[in-house]
């Protein structure tokens, strides 16, 4: 990486969460990318997705790849929870509840106090990002010219919460668990059913039907791809910032705060912002038909599926060059 970057970290002092609690001496982890412009005018925010950090997230990034760090100064923020900002796991008395309301005020505090950004050109997320990109849309209608929604809703679908409280309930059933996602040790085999879980969720029938978990993902045999792809991935991370940031995805809803009191029309009536939805085909999470029950409400929407069978992981392609050339060709454009 030959562009210019900086890691840092902003500290927020004590926050009052949405729900009231506070978040004591809360703190945001974040990385930039490319040169911020003297106008300040060409920010892009990249917020994490579940589970994520923002090294596990860049690989997008480069002069050849989806944003192109030479164009676009690019602020990665790292939601709460996920273990670099505050998280259960650095932060003693972390609220029952963060939502996305709290990180996009906080990151909006980032960007307006650290660097002097009042305007962002783009907010892109992928999942929980995506989500946090229509917050702020929501939340900042006059502040957010773009943003890209992928692999996301405005509001977590029922569908979408009853994978979570499966998640939720295997961690709860841990012996080690001490009630309120919190955990006396590492509940390993609790970890070991959670992976499988999101096995099952995370890439579509047709994945599998296919076999490309051995053949495009390389594993010999599908308990190896399960234990390496998934039990070992979540295993490295804490419970309780799991456990957070499950509460937070299962609260997901850009009108339930004080502007909109939970008229999810009327939050997305208020967006001013160019909206560019790509839903995975076969995601099981964030459906295409959420965002097509959006888009009617939108005043400059487009809806821009992906054509894919990796389900979920459409929107974070990785190791799916097809995938990535088709997200790249759109957010380019969007972003001409």
């Amino acid at each position: 990486m030959t562009w210019p970057q900086e890691t840092g970290r902003f500290d927020l002092g004590d926050v009052t969460t949405l729900s009231g609690a506070t978040l004591p001496g809360a703190f945001l982890s974040f990385k930039t990318h490319g040169t911020l412009a003297p106008a300040r005018d060409n920010v892009v925010l990249y917020p994490t997705s579940y589970g994520g950090q923002h090294p596990d997230l860049q690989w997008l990034i480069g002069p050849d790849g989806i944003l192109d760090p030479t164009r676009w100064f690019i602020v990665q923020p790292d939601m709460f929870a996920n273990g670099l900002s505050s998280s259960p796991s650095n932060t003693p008395g972390y609220p029952d509840l963060v939502t996305g309301w709290d990180n996009v005020q906080a990151q909006h505090r980032l960007l307006h106090e650290r660097f002097g950004i009042k305007r962002l050109a783009c907010v892109y997320g992928w999942s929980m990002g995506a989500q946090q990109a229509y917050h702020w849309a929501a939340m900042f209608p006059d502040a957010v010219e773009r943003i890209v929604v992928n692999c996301g809703s405005a509001r977590t679908a029922v569908h979408n919460r009853v994978f979570l409280t499966s998640l939720l309930a295997t961690l709860e059933a841990a012996p080690e668990h001490l009630g309120g996602g919190r955990f006396s040790a590492q509940p390993q085999a609790a970890l070991r059913a959670f992976g499988r879980i999101y096995a099952g969720w995370a890439l579509s029938q047709d994945f599998y039907r296919a076999g490309l978990h051995l053949s495009a993902l390389g594993a010999p045999d599908l308990e190896t791809f399960l234990r390496t792809d998934w039990e070992e991935r979540f295993a490295r991370r804490p419970a309780a910032d799991h456990y957070a940031q499950l509460r937070c995805w299962f609260a997901g809803d850009i009108s339930a705060n004080p502007l909109y009191g939970g008229d999810l029309v009327a939050a997305l009536k208020a967006i001013r912002a160019r909206v560019l939805l790509m839903p995975g085909n076969t995601d099981l999470y964030f459906r295409v038909a959420d965002n097509e029950a959006e888009l009617p409400h939108l005043a400059q929407a487009e809806l821009c599926p992906i054509p894919s069978i990796w389900g979920h992981r459409a929107g974070n392609p990785i190791q799916n060059p097809e995938d990535a050339a088709f997200i790249k060709a759109h957010v380019r454009r969007w972003l001409a």
